[in-house]
């Protein structure tokens, strides 16, 4: 959303009728960085990575003095240096990182029972219930934003608006330290002048197809007939950008469901040094957790890559989707990516491991309408009905074949 640096920001400065914004998105400033700034005060108001200094380390977040130097993470720490080699560069903690994520947690439980938690630093509120005791939306957002601050050191940002979509939107353009608010009937005026970027599953390649159209905002997407993007972007993303441009977000806040993790490991008889067996494996294990999410009824949204190496040290990286899925290539997509930054020349592994995190019902996600994946979800649904029929193992991914030889 935006450029990420905090120049394009946005805040409410004057008072709004906010009765109709009772979803809340809040999501914490450069979250890691912010967490090690307590400790280190001193660079404050100098470019900051955290990450490894080491030839092979990716960032795994800059502050917003770093983004304006083209900084952003998953980008290699050596070029990331090259872009400006003055910033510091401090070691992560996992640890300290979740010790304020739960602080900050416990704060949105004191407002509303509704909070879906979308990973370590940002959450959904439901305040719709919560006004008459805590005020409206716009006094909420500006206490949870005063107590995260009194209470841990850190700053957040807000976005309230009368749907998920459009929260997330506003609190990405609050930022950083800010409250931005979207009354029901100034949704469309707020939307439909953004940049087609803005919107969730609008990549770089989607971003070019839009722009041959001819389509550079939301609103130009708005005015273009459904049929048009369904010929140009596929059926699904069609309709979903379609319905985007519209504000058209029918998902509610959800609580994440009791069970926590629905995961995949391995532990290899001898380590495993060959990359294309490795990416089997893990197409193995997210076809395997998709199938049993499907069972279950439930969707997730983070993929968490589990490596142990010869060493036995270990590692985990996790990627958050847009949307929620059950959808086995997904997943395995995103175990992949996460997997290709680790998997350098000489990797020697002992255990791989897939994981969904950030559970919730399938039903409440709406994903006949937020489904990237309608293709893969439909030869998915098609395997578990001849699986039920006639046994596991009956049909599987063409890759999951070896060949055999001549005899």
């Amino acid at each position: 959303m935006g450029k990420q640096d905090g120049s394009e920001r946005q805040v409410t400065t004057t008072p709004v009728d906010d009765s109709t914004a009772t979803i809340l998105h809040v999501d914490l400033d450069a979250f890691f960085v912010s967490v090690e700034l307590l400790d280190h005060p001193e660079f404050v108001h100098q470019p900051v990575i955290v990450g490894h200094r080491s030839g092979r380390s990716v960032v795994t977040a800059a502050n917003y003095i770093a983004r304006r130097f083209g900084i952003n993470s998953a980008m290699p720490m050596a070029l990331a240096l090259r872009k400006c080699p003055s910033a510091v560069v401090l070691e992560p903690h996992m640890s300290a990182y979740k010790h304020y994520s739960d602080l900050v947690m416990s704060i949105f439980d004191d407002v509303t029972p509704l909070v879906e938690r979308l990973g370590i630093d940002e959450a959904f509120l439901d305040v719709a219930g919560a006004r008459r005791l805590h005020g409206s939306p716009a006094v909420i957002g500006e206490q949870i934003r005063a107590r995260v601050f009194a209470e841990t050191g850190l700053v957040c940002s807000v976005g309230a608006a009368s749907t998920k979509f459009i929260a997330k939107l506003a609190s990405g353009l609050a930022k950083p330290n800010g409250l931005l608010v979207v009354p029901a009937e100034d949704t469309l005026a707020f939307l439909h002048p953004l940049p087609v970027k803005a919107m969730w599953g609008v990549g770089a390649t989607t971003e070019e197809a839009l722009v041959r159209l001819g389509l550079r905002t939301i609103g130009d997407i708005a005015a273009t007939p459904l049929p048009v993007l369904q010929r140009s972007l596929g059926e699904a993303s069609g309709r979903k950008l379609h319905e985007l441009s519209w504000a058209r977000d029918p998902r509610a806040v959800t609580i994440e469901r009791e069970e926590k993790s629905v995961g995949h490991e391995v532990t290899f008889e001898h380590d495993v040094t060959d990359v294309a067996e490795l990416h089997s494996e893990l197409l193995r294990q997210s076809h395997a957790v998709a199938v049993r999410l499907r069972q279950a009824g439930i969707v997730g949204r983070r993929v968490v890559l589990k490596l142990r190496y010869t060493d036995f040290s270990t590692v985990t990286r996790s990627r958050t989707l847009a949307e929620s899925t059950n959808v086995g290539r997904r997943i395995y997509d995103e175990a992949v990516a996460a997997f290709d930054v680790l998997a350098v020349n000489g990797i020697r592994v002992r255990l791989i491991g897939v994981r969904m995190e950030q559970l919730s019902d399938a039903d409440s996600q709406g994903l006949a309408l937020w489904d990237p994946d309608e293709d893969w979800r439909g030869a998915e649904l098609a395997v578990d009905t001849v699986t039920a029929r006639f046994g596991r193992g009956t049909v599987r991914p063409a890759s999951l074949f070896k060949p055999t030889r001549e005899q």
